[in-house]
């Protein structure tokens, strides 16, 4: 699966392009603040129904316009496909595969697998679970349409009991049964998921780490929830009147984590840039090739200023694994022109280079 072409209108600073591209590497040149990660985000949009930078998508939309069209062309291997999006102020999104309009957007997750490595991934080491648990349900929606649809009824049903606990004077307590019964059957197998994919994650993301940090490190990733131990519906029970108190719920898969850590500490504590930066390519490299596995579709590959932050042997190695055939199409930026030139010259296969400067791409 390959992205053929692009055509860009009003997103972002971009306001308009099209792009044609090489089915292995394209790489995008120019300084910060012109437009590289604005055009990584319009193909990340594509497959995601969103952007990976503002979850807003009125503020998306260039600056003076009233709407952005990301409309992208595709050979799959049972031939050419259109994926294209429409978002206009104060209008109902739009998001179309080969122009009919999807019922749900959530349907079109999966269709078209991502992976996206760019300087946003340090949320995963030094903000709270929230992004961490993110990081699990990008990658396990892309290819468990049940865990996607599990999530979204738990979120719905979190969201009403939250709501039911903010008004201590009108609480239902059969509601909130109901409400628990909903949590608890749909925690479950989203718990299973996870747990499933660590488990196969981990040894994939040590080997991509050892590759690349090629010294002695350990590291250690490990999946933490509350239903390692016990039963949601006993957690919730137990709880519950001090949920009442607080106004929200304290139990459940919504409090699930990640541990990571380096040589037997905490990584956010004790890893210098370079170590988390490895850390985390790692991360997203391993997930490709998880992804690759379990879905059979090889996913498009989005390195986003990846080589800030780490020394010359770290960037060569990752420029070598890169390169391997395991990889397919891929897209990369960068400010720097040595990191660019020597991908090109590490390389025999096809690819495309572009220019950025205020939103403008020159190939």
């Amino acid at each position: 699966m390959q992205l053929k072409k692009i055509d860009i209108l009003n997103y972002r600073n971009i306001e308009d392009c099209e792009l044609f591209f090489s089915p292995k590497i394209n790489l995008f040149w120019g300084k910060n603040g012109m437009g590289k990660t604005n055009l990584l985000d319009a193909i990340y949009y594509l497959s995601f129904c969103k952007s990976h930078l503002n979850n807003i998508d009125s503020q998306l939309i260039r600056h003076n316009c009233d709407f952005f069209i990301i409309q992208g062309e595709y050979n799959f291997i049972d031939g050419t496909h259109t994926i294209s999006c429409a978002v206009k102020q104060r209008r109902k999104k739009q998001f179309l595969y080969d122009k009919k309009e999807y019922e749900r957007i959530a349907d079109h997750i999966g269709k078209i697998p991502l992976v996206l490595v760019s300087p946003a991934d340090t949320s995963l080491i030094i903000e709270g679970s929230d992004e961490r648990r993110r990081f699990m349900d990008i990658i396990i929606s892309q290819y468990d349409k049940e865990y996607l649809n599990s999530l979204i009824t738990y979120n719905t049903a979190l969201q009403s009991r939250n709501a039911l606990l903010k008004h201590p004077n009108n609480q239902d307590e059969t509601m909130l049964e109901v409400l628990d019964e909903q949590l608890c059957a749909t925690a479950e197998p989203i718990f299973e998921a996870r747990n499933e994919f660590i488990t196969k994650f981990i040894p994939v993301f040590k080997e991509f780490y050892r590759r690349i940090a090629n010294n002695n490190e350990t590291v250690e990733l490990s999946y933490i929830s509350s239903l390692q131990t016990n039963r949601l519906k006993d957690k919730l029970l137990s709880s519950r009147e001090k949920d009442k108190y607080l106004g929200y719920t304290t139990a459940g898969i919504h409090k699930d984590d990640l541990d990571m850590l380096l040589n037997g500490f905490a990584l956010k504590r004790t890893g210098s840039q370079g170590q988390n930066k490895s850390y985390l390519v790692a991360m997203k490299l391993a997930q490709f090739i998880f992804l690759k596995n379990i879905s059979g579709k090889t996913p498009i590959l989005l390195l986003d200023d990846i080589f800030d932050k780490l020394d010359s042997e770290r960037v060569e190695r990752i420029i070598k694994e890169i390169s391997d055939d395991n990889f397919g199409q891929i897209f990369i930026t960068d400010t720097a022109r040595e990191h660019i030139d020597k991908i090109i010259e590490n390389n025999n296969k096809d690819f495309c280079l572009f220019a950025i400067e205020d939103g403008k791409v020159i190939k």
